[in-house]
């Protein structure tokens, strides 16, 4: 979140369910098998349980999870997963409460950490911790996330920090994969290698015998653009194919054109062909701290 906020968008802009729906459905004909709900943040929409509900029943559709801050999670876990949410993301940067207030603006890690045990206890299966680490803020607590692995069955991702606009990037307080493992080898040196499936945006390690994993999101020292196969679509009804892309298309105004199921689907084909290689075509993460995009907050991750 950008210091200042962003600006709230009208609620007429925004897609409803059902308009969300059907796009669901046209991406579920057309191979799409999970879909994640984003922000933001997803649990502020009132009708999240109904919308998750209907997604997780489009033929095809495999899999529906949530990211959260986690604030409010805890009283919805038990509808959210009876409305079919199987995987759940909890953005935490800091096991300090006084930390976690400085860099949120509000109290509430207590709720947060509540939330993570409450899901752990319900069999969320994965159940992820996504960690941004940057030097000079958490850098000295990533042996703390990894230690909390032993006890608890969660998967713990440190990213990279990414430049989006109003986040301040700079390459002195960014902390690359290397850096981070040697670190952790240090504290951990029977840390072991996992498996990573064929489309996965992690690298995954554990120490053995603990009940958890951690791993790295590396999208700006080790891009894994090649293999990547998401698609993002804003509350607003913008299709980005390219998380650092600033090429967007609205599927919004084109269904509220009224044009028919085949149009949409030939323009997400369209799009995603015009798809850039790699980093949305700004060579490197230097060239891509320079480039104009939403806050990641407008976008979703």
């Amino acid at each position: 979140m950008p210091e200042d906020g962003v600006p709230l968008q009208p609620t007429e802009d925004l897609l409803t369910t059902p308009e969300i729906i059907r796009l669901a459905k046209l991406l579920a004909a057309s191979g799409v098998t999970r879909i994640r709900l984003t922000g933001g943040e997803p649990l502020l929409r009132r009708d999240l349980v109904e919308l998750a509900a209907g997604l997780r029943g489009i033929p095809g559709i495999e899999s529906v999870g949530v990211t959260t801050n986690g604030i409010t999670l805890q009283r919805k876990l038990l509808a959210l997963q009876q409305a079919g949410i199987d995987r759940l993301n909890v953005s935490l940067d800091t096991l300090k409460p006084d930390k976690f207030a400085h860099i949120t603006r509000r109290q509430g890690f207590t709720r947060v950490m509540s939330s993570i045990l409450e899901a752990q206890a319900l069999g969320f299966t994965p159940l992820k911790i996504n960690c941004v680490v940057q030097r000079h803020f958490n850098l000295d607590e990533i042996e703390d996330f990894v230690a909390f692995t032993e006890k608890h069955a969660v998967d713990v991702r440190f990213i990279e920090w990414m430049p989006f606009d109003s986040n301040r990037w700079n390459d002195e307080t960014f902390v690359p994969f290397s850096e981070m493992m040697q670190i952790i080898q240090t504290k951990f040196p029977a840390v072991e290698k996992l498996r990573d499936g064929a489309n996965d945006t992690s690298k995954a390690f554990h120490v053995p015998g603990f009940r958890g994993q951690f791993g790295f999101i590396t999208s700006m020292s080790e891009h894994f653009c090649g293999s990547c196969n998401r698609l993002r679509l804003t509350a607003d009804g913008n299709l980005k194919v390219c998380l650092f892309g600033n090429t967007e298309v609205s599927l919004r105004d084109a269904m509220r054109s009224n044009i028919v199921d085949k149009d949409i689907r030939d323009i997400v084909d369209v799009a995603v062909k015009r798809k850039k290689f790699a980093l949305g075509g700004h060579g490197d993460m230097y060239g891509l701290s320079k480039a104009k995009n939403r806050p990641m907050i407008l976008i979703g991750g």
